[in-house]
Formats: structure tokens, sequence, C-alpha cells
């Protein structure tokens, strides 16, 4: 059997395939510049699924607020470790960045306990008193992206959010509720999305840098 064996060739050859799927299922359809072609273009990498030509919201400032914080050495948060171990540690190791997924640790639990609420959301309590600036990569818990935006409407703080929570109890509507807010943020409207989605977004933009 032929095929190809070189993983970058792999790789090239995959965003080839998907230029032009594009230009014959959306003829004349223009990316608004080479980043967010760039996330796009990993996204439907990621997924094969072309509605993220539509469904991918950027905000105005995001990109930037984004690569400003991991220039200064934030701290990334993932809800899953799938999330986590997705996201280039080779490329955050380099720019001095950390990154955590604090929903297994048992601070966590108790604190998910003592308030009754879901240890995404107690991780999101945790994260947000940390020290230093933070971005959170969300792919699978709405209640942590619930629980972030009430947080920083109470005064948290955080550089930005990668808000692709998947699936049918809250996801769409969390991200509804993020895409309302002035907090700069990569959104997955509807169902979509997913820890692979979430991991896709991030190395799309550390891999442009």
């Amino acid at each position: 059997m032929e095929y190809i064996k070189d993983p970058k060739m792999i790789e090239v050859k995959s965003f080839e395939i998907i230029q032009g799927i594009i230009d014959d299922i959306r003829p004349g359809y223009k990316f608004k510049n080479e980043i967010e072609e760039k996330i796009i273009k990993r996204c439907i990498h990621t997924s094969a699924d072309f509605e993220y030509l539509d469904i991918l919201k950027i905000s105005h400032s995001a990109v930037d607020s984004i690569i400003d914080a991991l220039k200064n050495k934030c701290t990334i948060y993932t809800d899953t470790n799938m999330a986590l171990s997705g996201i280039n540690k080779m490329k955050l190791n380099a720019l001095g960045c950390e990154y955590k997924c604090l929903v297994a640790d048992e601070q966590t639990k108790e604190l998910a306990r003592e308030k009754g609420i879901t240890r995404s959301m107690a991780a999101v309590e945790i994260a947000m008193n940390d020290e230093g600036r933070k971005i959170f990569v969300f792919g699978n818990a709405p209640t942590a992206l619930y629980k972030t935006i009430e947080m920083v409407n109470e005064g948290g703080k955080v550089d930005a959010i990668v808000g692709a929570p998947v699936g049918f109890v809250g996801a769409a509507e969390s991200k509804y509720e993020l895409e309302k807010t002035e907090i700069p943020h990569i959104a997955v409207q509807g169902r979509k999305g997913g820890s692979n989605v979430a991991a896709a977004i991030m190395n799309a933009i550390l891999y442009a840098m």
C-alpha cells in the first residue's frame, strides 16, 4: 500500500484538501485575516467539520489578548485533561507559560462538595484567586464558562476565554452569554465544540506566533 508517512507532509496535504473543499462548497468565501484563517482551518482539520467556517466567532481583541498574555507568561486553565494534553507544551514552555487543569485536585473536589457546585465551577473559583494573567480554555463544561462570566462580572480578571463546550445542556446557551460580554473570546456557536477543538484553537495561535 502506498500512503504518506511523513507527519509534516500529512498535515500539509490535509490543509491543501481543506482549502480545496472550501473552494468547492463555498466559492468566494473570504477569511477576515490570516490568523483567523489559521484558527478556523485548524478547527476544521481537527473535526473534519466545515461548519466551523460559520460557527467560530472571534471577538475583535481576542487574538491580540491571547498573544499578549502568552508573551507575558500567563497561565492557561483548561476544564479537561484532554484539552490540556492537546495543547502544544513545547511552545508553552518556550514562552514560559504555565498550564493547569484543576478539576481533579482535592481542593477542587472539597470546594465543589462544600458549595454544591460542579468541580468545573470550583476549579474556576480557585483559578480566579491565583495571581498572574490567565487564559481559560473550555471544551467540555458549560458550568465553568458560566462561572467565569459571573466572576468577571463581579470583578475577576481574565485575559481571554476560548469557549468551546460541547453538548446539549447549557453548551449553546453558555457560549451565547459569552458572546454578549466584553471579555476577549473565541467561541463556537451552538452545540458543537469539544476539548480537541479548544486545544486546536490555542495551537493555531501558538503556531502562528
